[in-house]
């Protein structure tokens, strides 16, 4: 089977799902595709066409990843990364090219070619193996929830992305690829005694991003007006067991990020448990500074919602880079029990100081996460490896209620009165104001 399609595309068909389906005969055994387009750049703005596949039974894979050129292997052995492998069901096919961005001022001009084959297949599909790994017990857990590799935009593999995560002496590392599942095929052999590796998915879509965390189905991240919302996609998430994250909510979109800022008016924050307030190194381009500020204010509104911070690693960084990393309280180091802790709040986000947040209030003893009793209260922090000159900030309910220079390690409480606040969240900052670390909030009780 041979089949050609091909198109001219304006800027009117930006952001959209351009179906192209064709039929696969009995007995096919290899499937080629090439997506090419031209031109890649207009005016300075790359074109971003990307390419999901749908089989008679359901998704069988997506290639969000640049250039003007994808091209896709798939039998019943092995699939180009991004999508899945097996055999190649009889019936109608769906190639969609998603058009996340199509500059304005020239034609993109596509040609989409699918080719089948009936040749035998060499090799067989084994079986990993899965060993048996003692999971630690209750304790702080240090890790990543935002990563990409091959399988989408990444520009390594699963095996070096899981090297990296040893060398930085990660707990946990999690695999979020763009807009499929294909790296998550094999992830119940890739856990160590040293190394807890998580999944889930990046929903990129045209108007924002978010992470699907603990989840192993493929999720439809493609919003259709009275169809299919964000709410329903979330609800659909937290159905399956897994936490959905606002991810760079206020990163800078269209048309050199496409979709990378948040704007579902409906989701903001809706539903949604957690948001990533750290994306990458703090002073890198994703408006760290005003994510955070956006998360206080949430939680000024009277939510209660997680922040939590994500490398967004596409490959190797240099070895001096201070990304932030979430710092979790679990039961034990496994997938489950660490995203309950995310969605409990009971982490500080950091790039390397540590810090313990705790109150009490009467007979009452609060950490990250719980709320305290009506009545007086004290907060207590413990930190440490923290650089020289660094600063303390104590900020309730979105205000600095104090800000001092600090020691590398060292302790300091402070005493609320009674509806003196809704929450508190402790910061560390570097001399040039960079953020080091910030907890999550001990909250209090409001009028009953």
């Amino acid at each position: 089977m041979h089949t050609i399609f091909d198109g001219a595309l304006t800027e009117r068909d930006w952001k959209r799902h351009i179906s192209h389906p064709f039929e696969v005969a009995p007995g096919a055994t290899r499937m080629f595709i090439r997506l090419h387009f031209d031109p890649l750049t207009v005016g300075g703005i790359d074109n971003m066409l990307c390419l999901s596949l749908f089989d008679p039974n359901g998704f069988r894979g997506a290639g969000h990843r640049g250039g003007a050129q994808h091209n896709v292997t798939i039998d019943a052995v092995r699939a180009t990364p991004g999508y899945l492998p097996g055999p190649l069901p009889a019936g109608q096919w769906n190639a969609v090219i998603d058009t996340h961005m199509v500059a304005s001022g020239a034609p993109c001009r596509y040609t989409l070619t699918i080719t089948t084959t009936d040749d035998p297949v060499e090799g067989a599909t084994e079986s990993p193996n899965v060993s048996v790994v003692k999971t630690p017990g209750r304790g702080w857990y240090r890790g990543d929830l935002h990563a990409h590799t091959i399988h989408s935009d990444g520009d390594w593999d699963i095996p070096d992305l899981i090297a990296a995560a040893r060398d930085r002496r990660l707990d946990f590392v999690t695999l979020t690829d763009h807009n499929t599942i294909s790296q998550l095929r094999d992830i119940d052999t890739l856990t160590t005694s040293d190394l807890l590796v998580m999944g889930g998915m990046e929903l990129t879509t045209f108007w924002g991003h978010a992470l699907s965390l603990g989840t192993r189905h493929w999720i439809d991240w493609r919003i259709r007006p009275g169809e299919r919302s964000m709410p329903l996609i979330a609800a659909e998430i937290e159905k399956e067991g897994g936490l959905f994250v606002i991810a760079h909510p206020l990163a800078p979109g269209d048309p050199y990020c496409t979709g990378c800022d948040w704007r579902y008016v409906e989701m903001m924050p809706g539903t949604a448990r957690a948001v990533e307030v750290w994306n990458g190194l703090w002073n890198g381009d994703s408006n760290n500074e005003a994510a955070l500020a956006l998360w206080y204010e949430w939680l000024n509104w009277g939510l209660r919602i997680t922040a939590t911070a994500g490398t967004d690693a596409h490959g190797p960084a240099p070895a001096a880079a201070r990304p932030g990393f979430n710092v979790v309280y679990a039961p034990r180091r496994e997938e489950g029990a660490i995203l309950r802790a995310i969605s409990h709040g009971r982490l500080f986000l950091s790039s390397g100081p540590t810090l313990e947040l705790t109150g009490t209030s009467g007979e009452t003893h609060a950490m990250l996460g719980d709320t305290l009793p009506r009545g007086a209260a004290t907060v207590h922090l413990r930190w440490r490896d923290v650089p020289a000159g660094a600063r303390l900030r104590f900020i309730v309910d979105g205000a600095r209620l104090s800000e001092d220079t600090i020691d590398p390690t060292g302790e300091r409480a402070w005493n609320l009165d009674e509806g003196a606040a809704q929450w508190c969240v402790a910061e560390i900052r570097a001399a040039d104001d960079e953020l080091l670390a910030v907890t999550n909030p001990i909250y209090f009780a409001g009028e009953e």
